[in-house]
Parts: C-alpha cells; sequence; structure tokens
C-alpha cells in the first residue's frame, strides 16, 4: 500500500474500529449487569414475599405464590429436602437441588403429628422471622409448564414460627436482558460498517487534500531535478501548517543547495585560473629551454613550480574541508606552537615579535598540522602588507585561547572585512604586493578555525594595521 492516503484512511478505520469494538463490548457488558441485577431485584422481592408468609407462619400447601409463571419459587429446609414449589414447575437448576416434588418431613407418631398440626395452628406469628442479610444470586434454569428458560435465582432464608429454618429460593427471567442485549448486538453490528466507511471516507479526502501541496511540491522538485535549475522554487501554501513549513524548508535548502552550486562553480573557474597561468609560464620555460638551452630559467621555472606544489596543497586541503573531514583530538600547547612556528621563519622580511608566556596553560585539541597552517597563513598575510612590524601574542579570553596576529600596514577597510575570507579574494592592494599567493590563504585559516569549533575575526590595529584573532575552545 504505497498511497499515504491509503494507509491513513486504513488507520482511521482500524482505530475507530477497535474503539467501537471496545466501547461496544463496555456498553454490552454495562448494559447486561444492569439488567442482570435489576432480574435479581425482582428474584428478591419474590422470594421475600414467599418467606414472609413463612414467617407468618402459613402452611406449604397454603403459599400465595400467584405469578409463579414469572418467578419460580423452590422452598427447601435445613436438610436440602424441598418442602413446596410453585404451580407448574416442572424442573429447576441452579438452587443447589432440583427436586420439583415437595417432601413433607418424617413424623414420630400419628399423636405427635396431629399435636404438632394444633400447636402449628395457635402458634404466635411474631415467633417467625425473615433474614435481612443480603441474598445469595445465582444463574440457573427453570421449566415452567413446558417452557425452559434462563433465570436469575435469589436465596433469602425465613425462620418460621415452629423454628425451622427455611430457605426461598425465587427466579426472575434473564430473558428480556438477552433479548435487550441482543438487540443492541445487532444494532452495533449492522451501523459498525456503516460508520467505518464513513471514517474512512472522511479520511481518504480529508488526507487528500491536506496531501495535495506535497503533491505541487514534488512535481516542482521534478521539474527542477530535470531541468537543473536551482533558482526555481516550491510553492508554499498559504497556512502555517507542517506542509508550509516544509516548503519553506525546502526553498532554503534549494537557496543554499544554489549558492553552494554556484560556489563550486567559481571555486573551479578560479582554480583554473589560477593553475593556468604558473603552468603555462611553466610551459613557456621549458619550451625555450628545449629550445634555446642556454636561455632557460632554472630559478624562475623552480618558482613556478612551488607555487605549482602549493597551490595544490590548498586546494587539497579545502576539498577534504568540504568534504566534512573531522580534525584530530590532540592536546596542543598553542603557546609552544606559536613559538615553535616563529623559529622556523628565518626568511621573514619582517621580524615577528613573539608574546606567548612560556609558563603554558593554553592547552587546545585539534589537528598540530592545520593550525601551524592557520598560524602561517595569518603570518604570511601579515609579512605582506606590514611596513615594518608583525606581532603574535597569546592569551585567554572567554573560556578559550585566542592567538592575535598584527601587523602595522595598510590595515583592512570595514566593508570588506568578511569579503577576504572567500575564496581566491584578493584586495587591489594585495594583488599588486603578491608574490604568488592565490587569495586561499584567510579562506583555508577561517575554515580550519571553524572545524576546530572556534572562529578567525579581523579589525583594526590601531590607528594603522590589521588584527585577525583566533579563538579555540580551551581543551579543558
Amino acid at each position: 500500500m504505497r498511497s499515504v492516503r491509503a494507509r491513513a484512511a486504513l488507520g482511521a478505520t482500524l482505530v475507530v474500529a477497535l474503539a467501537l469494538a471496545a466501547a461496544g463490548l463496555a456498553v454490552l457488558l454495562v448494559l447486561g449487569a444492569n439488567l442482570t441485577d435489576q432480574a435479581g431485584l425482582q428474584a428478591e422481592v419474590a422470594a421475600r414475599e414467599t418467606a414472609g408468609q413463612l414467617a407468618l407462619g402459613v402452611p406449604y400447601d397454603k403459599l400465595d405464590m400467584s405469578d409463579e409463571e414469572d418467578h419460580p419459587v423452590q422452598v427447601t429446609d435445613e436438610d436440602g429436602r424441598v418442602v413446596a414449589v410453585s404451580k407448574d414447575l416442572e424442573a429447576i437448576s441452579g438452587t443447589g437441588t432440583g427436586g420439583v416434588a415437595p417432601q413433607r418431613p418424617p413424623a414420630a407418631t400419628g399423636d405427635d403429628d396431629e399435636e404438632r398440626d394444633d400447636d402449628d395452628a395457635t402458634a404466635d406469628p411474631a415467633r417467625g422471622e425473615v433474614s435481612t442479610d443480603d441474598p445469595d444470586f445465582t444463574h440457573g434454569t427453570a421449566t415452567v409448564d413446558g417452557d425452559r428458560a434462563d433465570y436469575r435465582f435469589a436465596s433469602v432464608e425465613a425462620t418460621n414460627p415452629a423454628g425451622l429454618t427455611l430457605t426461598v429460593h425465587a427466579g426472575a427471567p434473564l430473558a428480556a436482558e438477552q433479548r435487550a442485549v441482543a438487540s443492541v448486538r445487532g444494532a452495533m453490528l449492522a451501523g459498525l460498517p456503516v460508520v467505518l466507511l464513513v471514517v474512512a471516507g472522511v479520511t481518504w479526502l480529508v488526507t487528500r487534500r491536506a496531501l495535495r501541496p506535497v503533491e505541487g511540491i514534488r512535481r516542482e522538485m521534478a521539474a527542477i531535478t530535470a531541468s537543473e535549475d536551482l533558482s526555481r522554487r516550491v510553492p508554499e501554501p498559504g497556512s502555517h501548517d507542517e506542509i508550509a513549513r516544509l516548503a519553506r524548508t525546502t526553498n532554503e535548502t534549494l537557496t543554499a543547495l544554489e549558492a553552494s552550486v554556484e560556489r563550486q562553480r567559481r571555486f573551479v573557474a578560479d582554480a583554473s585560473h589560477e593553475l593556468r597561468n604558473p603552468i603555462a609560464s611553466l610551459r613557456t620555460q621549458l619550451e625555450v629551454g628545449a629550445a634555446h638551452p642556454g636561455l632557460l630559467d632554472v630559478t624562475g621555472a623552480v618558482a613556478d613550480t612551488v607555487r605549482l606544489q602549493a597551490l595544490a596543497a590548498d586546494l587539497l586541503l579545502l576539498a577534504r574541508l568540504d568534504a566534512g573531514e573531522r580534525p584530530g583530538a590532540a592536546l596542543l600547547e598553542l603557546g609552544a606552537l606559536v613559538r615553535e612556528e616563529v623559529s622556523q621563519r628565518t626568511g621573514d622580511r619582517i621580524p615577528v615579535t613573539v608574546s606567548a608566556p612560556e609558563a603554558g596553560g593554553f592547552e587546545v585539541t585539534g589537528s598540530r598540522a592545520q593550525l601551524a597552517r592557520v598560524l602561517g597563513n595569518l603570518l604570511d598575510n601579515a609579512e605582506r602588507h606590514a611596513h615594518g612590524a608583525v606581532a603574535v601574542a597569546v592569551r585567554r579570553e572567554g573560556g578559550g585561547v585566542v592567538v592575535e596576529v598584527t601587523d602595522d600596514g595598510a590595515g583592512v577597510p570595514e566593508a570588506e572585512r568578511e569579503r577576504i575570507f572567500e575564496r581566491f579574494v584578493r584586495l587591489d592592494d594585495a594583488r599588486t604586493r603578491d608574490e604568488g599567493g592565490a587569495g586561499l590563504g584567510l579562506a583555508i585559516a577561517r575554515d580550519v578555525a571553524v572545524r576546530h569549533g572556534g572562529r578567525l575575526r579581523v579589525s583594526g590595529a590601531g590607528e594603522r594595521g590589521a588584527r585577525f584573532a583566533l579563538w579555540l575552545p580551551d581543551a579543558r
């Protein structure tokens, strides 16, 4: 089932079906329990009416059980013998004994019987009583005048004036309860398919309407993929729901993708341009050397080769950074790294002043080679633009370590302070003074700083010059 609409309709239908089934079962159970309790109450009333007669000393054969068709009655003594039953009761179950033929208790002599009968006739009815305890309820069946049915039986104890404890079992029919439950169950079963069809149809229509903008987004994305035109955008619905946010996010992604592709195109074009010049120069020198060995400029050829090598290394590093390469996790002491890198720069035009306490405490984590590359690029930039002073300082700031490289050159115009970190960007002054730079040094420095969780910014250094501040999080 590939359609979201179909899955949503099926899921909603299943949930509603389960909910209706659970609710219907609960209704049937509650309805059945209530009707059963009502039948039990009717049985208790019938049992107490008969028990009241027994407590008043009414003989067994004189008991008034006129509604026996609806409430079959069975009376047993202490020994479980049946002493009285309602009229036309042919069979019974669920009362503890299935007897329906009244039995007289055995008597010792005829005189005793006559004396007992006289005593019964003259006994004080006040001596008998009906138990006030809650009756016992059971389910069973009874056959009255050939009709067998289910009943709810209530058992009530009574003591007659002679002191004999009797148990009255009276039943109330459960036919009404069974018919009501069956009727409700039938209505539920008949209505359930209709309700489920309505739920499925409404869910299908609502889902279809809700997903219509998604289909528009899909068609536009397919068209963008086919045309490769990243300037196109998907339609944004006027609603403020999840689909509208999806469309906005998709357009933002397309904007970022378009910018990334454009950046890659400029990168390739600029790289091709930067590579072409030293390659052409090197080829020209080699061709001249091949035709006229005495005119071969070996020094120039070596310089062009070094420039090509440095440019290729820069392009390779940028490619690795763009691919998301994670920096190393080595523990580095920036003060020691700065002193070591500056000590190796013996051919600088302007000596570098270092302010990095040897006491240490400037630990960061990352790639030593990449951070040394950042420091070297910053120093190269400062040497290129400084008039007579270049300084490096290391200090702690804001939970991290800052390395500042300053020079006393012309500085960077405020409007250009972010642009200089773009790839292959060189200001006019840099182009006139550049001795082989391709405009990648500062871009590489910022990318490496960001990959290490830090930042690289440029500001003015007093009245003149530039200050580049590299901030890296403390290793602790």
